[in-house]
């Protein structure tokens, strides 16, 4: 099955004011905080660990990024996985525009999944591998967006999660946390939208924790750090690139959630 050409690119739904809120103004968002989000060595260690749980068992044939953002995970697997086929759903019109550019031989789709959007022809049971990084924190019914998701997915279908643990920085209360998740939170809501669940843990111990610690410490003022020219955030973020490549994969402690679940 393939994507049908991008010259026919309709929304598959549009944006819902019942499921988006003013705090949740997204390609606001992504204009704002789009270039501190791409240097982000936080979004990077993530990018990392879920490439690598993707590809743990396969290489991907197939794969969806589920809320892809601006691309950058996506433009990470085409460099890692060349042969794949790429798509993403994302509910902003400004980050698939983006993901367009950075990412050209990918699919990207502006589509609401909290209200059940259906794929359309030749989208239905697609990937045979999907990513879910770091979406479910923002919406008020997670298990709906991974069960409407699973439209998407062909039977036995690899699906990584990474969500955020430990406390919620200003930063993050800013650009719309709902809540922040512990392993047995993600499994539970991974089990709720259907899906079989192989693994639930924590990540990142010690040094995400210690990022993530001082970027709680900054507090309102990261807001302002992330919305400037960035030099100053930018030379502190490259000072935790090298720590990051260093965090334990796996353990108790770490402040970064990953799921690994199946489609049935």
């Amino acid at each position: 099955m393939t994507w049908r050409p991008a010259m026919d690119d309709r929304p598959l739904a549009g944006l819902s004011s019942a499921t988006v809120c003013a705090r949740d103004d997204w390609d606001d968002h992504w204009e704002d905080f789009g270039d501190a989000n791409q240097h982000n060595p936080a979004q990077e260690y993530r990018r990392r660990l879920a490439l690598y749980l993707l590809g743990r068992r396969s290489a991907p044939e197939r794969l969806l990024d589920i809320g892809s953002g601006n691309g950058e995970l996506l433009a990470a697997a085409s460099r890692r996985w060349r042969s794949a086929q790429l798509a993403g759903l994302e509910l902003s019109e400004s980050a698939v525009a983006e993901a367009r550019r950075k990412v050209p031989g990918a699919r990207f789709r502006v589509c609401d999944l909290i209200r059940d959007a259906a794929p359309e022809l030749g989208e239905a049971a697609w990937a045979t591998h999907a990513v879910c990084s770091e979406v479910l924190e923002h919406v008020d019914d997670p298990v709906a967006l991974l069960r409407n998701s699973r439209n998407w997915l062909v039977p036995g279908c690899r699906v990584v999660v990474t969500v955020p643990g430990g406390p919620m920085s200003a930063f993050d209360r800013h650009i719309g946390h709902r809540r922040h998740f512990s392993p047995d939170d993600l499994g539970a809501v991974m089990a709720a939208a259907g899906l079989e669940v192989a693994l639930v843990a924590g990540a990142g111990f010690p040094f995400f924790n210690v990022y993530r610690s001082l970027v709680i410490a900054r507090g309102d003022r990261l807001i302002g750090d992330a919305g400037s020219d960035g030099r100053l955030l930018r030379g502190a973020m490259a000072m935790f690139r090298p720590l990051l490549l260093i965090c334990l994969p796996r353990s108790p402690f770490g402040w970064q959630t990953i799921g690994v679940g199946r489609e049935p």
